[in-house]
């Protein structure tokens, strides 16, 4: 990256190459597991030690820039080191205390070093900055679900809807307040919608197939089980529920075949162990 870049091409990077995603994955046959905070996105560690280097030159080209000290924090949050992260969070908003992206992003590293406290106050500091900004909205809805606010949660998704109808992030956050709240036929209403948005993220398959099971629909659960493991066969619980909806359907050599895989990924997996047990495995 030359150093003579452009402020455009910095917000471009700061877009393309946020190292926060919101991670709604992981809740999908035990929804008490996953309290979806940020995840850091895997990359090459050379390239994102480029990038820091790059950006850490354009910094010192232009010490004021405050998108520069912004994108740069989440390359830090690739590399997990989210102290620098959350430092050239800082300086971003000192040089812009209305960015709402990086009140946004530092929110996300306070999520990932179990300061909810501070995410809460950034992300609602985002809001205030930006009452448009829907990445926010998603990012409290998701932290107030994991804290069991589940109305607070849907009101918050509700906006990053309003503002976002094509957010598929947004539908699948909205499915997993619904799943918590039992509401398992406006569960798999959202997460449909979210596939249709990104049919390329397991995560939703896999909700979905968790819904399904709890509406009875067992046929309808394993096929979205198996979609959640042609997108992604490294998630444990995807394998226990597609073994859940096997057992269910009667086909237990094949159930255990799953809950043994389950059990390749995660040994730890209880869901997959409480069935083997069951079985007599």
């Amino acid at each position: 990256m030359p150093l003579s870049m452009s402020r455009p091409a910095v917000a471009a990077l700061s877009a393309a190459a946020l190292a926060l995603a919101l991670a709604a994955c992981g809740e999908t046959v035990n929804p008490q597991r996953s309290t979806n905070i940020a995840e850091v996105v895997n990359q090459d560690p050379a390239v994102t030690g480029a990038n820091i280097g790059s950006l850490s030159e354009a910094i010192r080209a232009n010490p004021n820039d405050a998108r520069a000290y912004n994108t740069r924090g989440a390359a830090y949050a690739r590399t997990g080191n989210y102290r620098k992260a959350i430092d050239d969070f800082n300086q971003a908003i000192r040089l812009d205390p209305n960015d709402a992206a990086a009140y946004n992003n530092r929110g996300l590293a306070h999520r990932q070093t179990g300061n909810s406290q501070a995410a809460a106050q950034d992300f609602s500091s985002a809001i205030t900055a930006n009452p448009n900004y829907a990445p926010a909205y998603i990012a409290r809805a998701n932290l107030r679900r994991a804290q069991n606010d589940l109305t607070g949660a849907l009101s918050d998704l509700d906006n990053a809807i309003r503002l976002n109808p094509e957010s598929a992030e947004a539908r699948h956050s909205r499915g997993l307040v619904y799943q918590r709240q039992g509401s398992h036929a406006q569960a798999v209403q959202d997460f449909s919608s979210a596939v249709d948005r990104n049919p390329f993220v397991a995560a939703p398959y896999a909700a979905r197939g968790q819904s399904e099971l709890a509406l009875g629909r067992n046929d309808k659960a394993l096929e979205d089980f198996n979609a959640a493991l042609n997108v992604n066969n490294k998630l444990a619980d995807a394998w226990a529920g597609r073994g859940l909806a096997q057992e269910k359907l009667g086909n237990v050599q094949e159930a255990r075949s799953s809950f043994n895989s389950a059990l390749g990924v995660d040994p730890n997996n209880e869901i997959a162990r409480a069935a083997l047990r069951r079985l007599g495995s």
